[in-house]
């Protein structure tokens, strides 16, 4: 098999190739089914925050979730849905409608084929960290404030808004109508979750609370909303594949949507697998992970479900659990299928409130808050880059805030970088800075160092002009440049030329293929330069050219 396709072989199919036993199914099994009961009720939640019906977070969590195990690039990685779309999945609905979604969720999934088969999914790694912790707790602080609402059983006289600074003040305007048993509920649900994890840390709390809440809401008969008085409960059965209607004006729509899917799907994913990695020390393929995201969301689509990307919590749920390949993952899926067919009609019980409480606890388990802490402390720049990126999830839109906090984040590493260059007279050890002979100081040698880009070339440019016109002969020592682009060679080009007109030699040292040739389609060739390995070349060379020109 080439190169190539081993790049792109999921990694289910890797481990059919190592051999595959009954005990490492045992221990699949176990780990698929604890994830499932952590899934199960999550995956409800998640849907209803999203303005979507439980079952669509149902279908979401089987179908992608089996399809990002068996095509992904990651041993330990489960997909569904995620937290972090709520706020783009409710926006997107209440734009667009349930079919603009599904065709958003489409479209989305094959962006992720595409960047995966470029093989993007390197760059995507690429975002800096202040903008990752920053997103996330600003998706946290969305979700916690969509969850008010059902927190405290309030009454709305209308529609929710979506912007958090209107929400917020919807919400305090229907105070007086908040209801305590709902609000008693969600309190039990959060109290619950929180003991067991801390006493009984392998017991599946969420389930637990969820189960607790519900059957304290029947038994006594409570007066607060749930699965079965809002929707009507949750089929029994998967839908059949239908593919959403097409038009061309919906898809321009939608296609803003359908990009934010797609990235953010793509950072969410490559991030779980890479705690997934540093739980396993395993390594994961970033592009057949996008790969398998994309066939997956597609999948999810097909059948009425949401965006799927790898969920953080539940891949670190399955690492601990004991799964040794991505069957676990498929497992899972099969799991909740089957709790679905067999317990569909208890869902009906399961109160809003508790769901709620749920997700307040998954908000607050989002907000990295020491990596938030020290990020404050760390620099300037990074607290801004974090404060940016958060303050625009939060208040404009969470595209804007990662694309800004992005590009403030690359401008402060120019910035940085750009000051690491550094333009110096060459010094032998053991030797002050002098030419080439005491009585002759028609000669200079300077060295650059550090990556000579285009945000150190105004800063190198002026240093060198200063210098190029004043000798005889200008030594430019490039032997520490640890990279260059066209606008450092477009600079040099520029010194050339002006030592040029001033009769100036310029001899440049120490210049590997990949410089040279960089330079040289810049037309700096003999005989405008002379290319020398090392200083002492260069002072060989001069003293020949001296020797001959001089007068016997």
């Amino acid at each position: 098999m080439s190169a190539s396709l081993e790049t792109f072989e999921p990694k289910s199919l890797s481990v059919l190739k190592e051999g595959y036993g009954l005990a490492r199914l045992r221990a699949d099994a176990i780990a698929g089914l604890t994830v499932a009961i952590v899934a199960l009720p999550l995956s409800m939640a998640i849907a209803i925050a999203s303005g979507v019906t439980p079952d669509r977070g149902l279908f979401t969590a089987i179908i992608g979730g089996f399809l990002v195990s068996l095509l992904g690039g990651s041993r330990h990685q489960i997909g569904g849905p995620a937290g972090a779309f709520i706020v783009l999945v409710a926006a997107t609905v209440d734009r667009h409608g349930i079919t603009g979604m599904l065709l958003a969720v489409m479209i989305s999934g094959f962006f992720l084929i595409l960047a995966g088969s470029l093989k993007l999914g390197t760059y995507i790694k690429f975002i800096p960290y202040p903008v990752t912790v920053g997103f996330t707790a600003g998706i946290a602080v969305i979700i916690f404030s969509s969850q008010l609402g059902e927190l405290f059983g309030l009454t709305l006289p209308g529609k929710e808004p979506g912007p958090i600074v209107e929400k917020l003040e919807t919400l305090a305007g229907a105070w007086q109508t908040i209801n305590p048993a709902a609000f008693a509920i969600a309190a039990l649900t959060i109290l619950i979750i929180l003991v067991l994890r801390r006493l009984r840390p392998h017991w599946p709390g969420l389930l637990i609370a969820i189960c607790v809440a519900s059957l304290a809401t029947a038994l006594l008969s409570l007066d607060i909303t749930t699965i079965g008085s809002r929707f009507g409960g949750i089929p029994r059965t998967l839908p059949l594949p239908e593919v959403p209607p097409l038009s061309f004006d919906l898809a321009v729509a939608v296609l803003p949507d359908a990009i934010a899917f797609a990235l953010l799907g793509a950072i969410e994913s490559l991030l779980s697998a890479v705690v997934a990695d540093g739980m396993t020390g395993r390594r994961h393929r970033s592009n057949v992970e996008l790969v398998g995201q994309g066939v997956a969301n597609i999948g999810s689509a097909l059948f009425g479900g949401i965006c799927v990307t790898g969920t953080i919590a539940r891949t670190a749920t399955n690492v601990r659990a004991g799964a040794t390949s991505p069957v676990s993952g498929m497992l899972h899926a099969l799991f909740l299928l089957l709790f679905m067919l067999v317990a569909a009609p208890l869902a009906v019980y399961i109160p809003l409130a508790a769901l709620a409480g749920m997700l307040a606890v998954v908000a607050w388990n989002m907000v990295e808050r020491p990596a938030f802490a020290a990020l404050l402390r760390s620099s300037r720049g990074d607290a801004a880059v974090l404060l940016v990126t958060f303050l625009l999830v939060v208040f404009r839109d969470l595209t804007e805030g990662i694309v800004v906090g992005f590009a403030l984040g690359a401008l402060l590493f120019i910035g940085r970088m750009s000051k690491a260059v550094t333009v110096t007279p060459h010094e032998e050890p053991g030797a002050a800075e002098k030419p080439i002979d005491q009585s002759d100081e028609d000669t200079v040698v300077y060295r650059i160092g550090g990556a000579f880009f285009f945000g150190a070339a105004a800063t190198v440019g002026s240093v060198l002009d200063r210098i190029a016109d004043r000798y005889h002969n200008f030594v430019l020592d490039c032997s520490d440049v640890s990279f260059m682009d066209s606008t450092a060679a477009n600079v040099i080009e520029g010194t050339v030329r002006k030592a040029e007109r001033a009769g100036v030699s310029v001899y440049i040292v120490g210049a590997g293929e990949e410089l040279k040739k960089l330079l040289e389609t810049h037309e700096l060739e003999p005989p405008r330069v002379t290319y020398v390995a090392r200083i002492a070349d260069a002072r060989a060379a001069i003293a020949a050219r001296r020797a001959v020109t001089s007068p016997v």
